[in-house]
């Protein structure tokens, strides 16, 4: 072969490694994180179903998501402190009525009778399953789902990547990546929302 094939030969081979590797760089772009260039914020929320100050939060929250619409993507995730004896299973219970299409639903009565429930020292098991109930789920499932160790898994994974997050105490908001640090009023939370908006 003579050397200018050769040179010929190494020139087409360096082009292709180029080319794929733009291939490859540009397809692994689109399936990267989703960027928010569509003006899209996402406040996460970390709570304890037993706390209070998570109770106070709570309509607010609630008047944002209606006001905001989907312009706001709102993820509520748990952080059960271990000294609320039933914040955890308060928890449990939620991700149990989320398997049927409840989770919401189940937030709001959590929040609702908190005062009934929260600060007992006994499990309020049969309260959670009154609460199902309630809502009209099917209870043999609803139970089944209590005892289910995935469940559970899912709500202390969820606390131990909120503990590698920063979090501390509960409520504490995260606005796209950021740790929200003012009173988590309707006020403050819709203030800082509209920081990053704009």
């Amino acid at each position: 072969m003579s050397k200018n094939a050769r040179l010929s030969l190494i020139i087409v081979a360096v082009v292709a490694v180029v080319v794929a590797g733009f291939f490859l760089f540009s397809r692994n772009d689109t399936t990267a994180a989703p960027q928010s260039a569509d003006g899209k914020v996402t406040v996460v929320e970390y709570l304890d179903l037993e706390c209070p100050s998570c109770r106070a939060a709570f309509p607010g929250v609630e008047r944002l998501k209606t006001e905001y619409g989907d312009r706001v993507t709102f993820d509520v995730r748990h952080f059960p402190i271990p000294s609320h004896r039933n914040a955890e299973l308060a928890a449990v219970a939620v991700e149990a009525a989320g398997a049927q299409g409840k989770r919401d639903d189940m937030f709001r009565l959590m929040f609702d009778s908190q005062q009934e429930w929260g600060g007992q020292q006994t499990s309020q098991r049969a309260v959670f399953s009154g609460f199902a109930q309630q809502l009209g789920l099917d209870g043999a499932a609803f139970e089944k789902a209590l005892d289910d160790p995935a469940l559970k898994e899912r709500v202390l994974a969820q606390r131990t990547e909120g503990g590698k997050a920063g979090v501390t105490g509960t409520p504490t908001f995260f606005i796209n990546g950021t740790k929200f640090t003012g009173a988590p009023t309707y006020d403050g939370l819709k203030a800082a929302i509209e920081k990053v908006r704009s």
